[in-house]
């Protein structure tokens, strides 16, 4: 046993919650957002604008033509398998070698890809760790095995966890079709809390292809989690605060959460009410690719998100039953009132009731 433990700590093998479900996933969602996300922004604003460049055909594969960003959704499945291996700490010939292998898994998976990449791309790289350089032919075996490995998981696993990612990603937006106002409170405040978490909520959304109005209800407890802690801890903030967490991440604040978890209600609460505004009084939808869905402002990616589902919904969507439309006045004032007024006001209010309560005190959102 301790030879293996040995072994295993050589290898920078560590099997731990962490490392796949905070690192790896973290992780994903940057090679999503670097490839599928931008994909579909290049494209939305080529179209909208009639940019040349962005919407000719530029690469053709097996008689299908794709424009720049195109072919940058096209390869998503390889540059999230490529960024989970980053993440894992891979050797270089073992990282290379994923590309394949997350192409592959990301295509047999359907619309549940990348939670079937998720897995098979973890698989992959710890058995490639194994067995890198432990032989004198280190640039055959290492890749043969990660491909080879990758390839056969895939093979079994993709298809059912994919088709379970997608059946359950179906449920919850029939759910919140069915029971907009419970729903959309409980996929705003849940999606939100993941944002805030050291957890990916944007993985998350993509794994579950979360569109339509619980796609809505996210963007909502996500910029009511970004926002609101940004907005509510200007005091102590200020500017720089205010731009880092309104357009970076609310996950700032989780050292500050950890010493007072209070000081997370008022955030909590705001998505908890913005939620069902969004699904019940605005039906805001967002039809653009699934992992704007769990953005919120960061980089205005959900904002982006339901723009772009406005104008030509994702693939996702599309499946889902999604058409394009004409945005109206009610649809601009739903996307600025849930995204920024909203939060913008409530999260201060209720964080003064928690300061009168003692709950919160000065110094508490202060970023280290």
């Amino acid at each position: 046993m301790e030879q293996v433990k040995g072994f295993l700590r050589r290898k920078n093998i560590v099997f731990s919650a962490r490392r796949y479900g905070i690192d790896a996933l973290g992780a994903m969602a940057q090679g999503l957002f670097c490839s599928l996300l931008i994909g579909t922004i290049l494209n939305t604003v080529g179209s909208q604008f009639h940019i040349g460049f962005l919407t000719a055909q530029v690469v053709t594969i097996n008689k299908v033509g794709y424009t720049i960003g195109g072919m940058a959704s096209f390869m998503s499945g390889a540059a999230m398998a490529v960024a989970i291996g980053y993440a894992l700490q891979a050797p270089p010939m073992v990282l290379f070698s994923l590309a394949t292998v997350g192409y592959a898994c990301n295509a047999l998976g359907g619309a549940g890809g990348p939670l079937a990449v998720l897995f098979v791309a973890i698989i992959a790289t710890e058995c490639g760790k194994a067995v890198s350089k432990e032989t004198k032919v280190d640039i055959l075996v290492t890749p043969i095995v990660t491909i080879l490995v990758g390839f056969g998981a895939a093979w079994f696993i993709a298809p059912p966890i994919g088709a379970a990612a997608s059946a359950f990603g179906q449920l919850i937006m029939r759910a919140t079709l069915l029971q907009p106002f419970w729903m959309g409170i409980l996929v705003s405040v849940l999606v939100g809390v993941a944002l805030t978490l050291p957890i990916s909520s944007a993985a998350i959304c993509s794994v579950l292809g979360l569109t339509g109005l619980a796609g809505g209800a996210a963007v909502a407890g996500c910029c009511a989690q970004m926002v609101g802690f940004a907005v509510m801890s200007f005091r102590e903030n200020g500017w720089g605060g205010l731009v880092s967490q309104g357009l970076g991440t609310s996950m700032l604040q989780m050292p500050n959460i950890v010493k007072n978890p209070r000081i997370w209600i008022a955030p909590t609460a705001a998505s908890a009410i913005t939620g069902p505004i969004a699904t019940c009084l605005f039906k805001l939808e967002m039809n653009g690719a699934a992992i704007n869905s769990g953005m919120g402002t960061c980089g205005l990616c959900g904002q982006l998100g339901v723009w772009t589902g406005w104008m030509s919904p994702s693939e996702t969507a599309l499946a889902n039953g999604a058409a394009a439309i004409a945005p109206t006045a009610m649809d601009w004032a739903g996307l600025l009132l849930i995204s920024f007024i909203l939060p913008a006001l409530l999260c201060p209010l209720i964080n003064a009731l928690c300061r009168k309560a003692g709950w919160v005190k000065v110094g508490d959102l202060t970023l280290s």
